[in-house]
């Protein structure tokens, strides 16, 4: 059943997507348009700000597995069922987190600069 399922779904998405595109196509011809020069607009900064956004991540899952394994070692509590992970996961959100905004700040003060340099050129 599950198969059947993810099949009817992929076509559709796929159907919708080809119908939806097409559809694009023909207002762009009727508007007078041409769909061969129409490309989508691109963000500038959008590869600095995932780049930034990956590496705050990184940085805050480094620093919460050294913290977990250093500082933190023997705090908290431990069951049967965290044998295999760490009791501190509340570290490893928050520092994720905390970092990957930090990323997202820094992307957003670098785009500012960008932006107020080229309105004073």
């Amino acid at each position: 059943m599950m198969v059947i399922i993810v099949n009817v779904a992929l076509f559709a998405m796929i159907f919708g997507i080809v119908y939806l595109t097409k559809r694009e196509r023909l207002a762009m011809i009727e508007r007078g348009m041409d769909p061969r020069r129409y490309k989508p607009q691109t963000a500038p900064f959008q590869n600095l700000k995932w780049g930034l956004l990956l590496i705050g991540c990184g940085v805050g899952l480094f620093l919460a597995y050294l913290l977990d394994n250093t500082l933190f070692n023997n705090f908290g509590t431990h069951n049967k069922f965290d044998d295999d992970f760490s009791s501190n996961w509340i570290i490893y959100f928050a520092l994720v987190t905390i970092f990957g905004g930090l990323g997202l700040f820094a992307s957003y003060r670098i785009e500012k600069r960008e932006n107020d340099k080229e309105k004073v050129d």
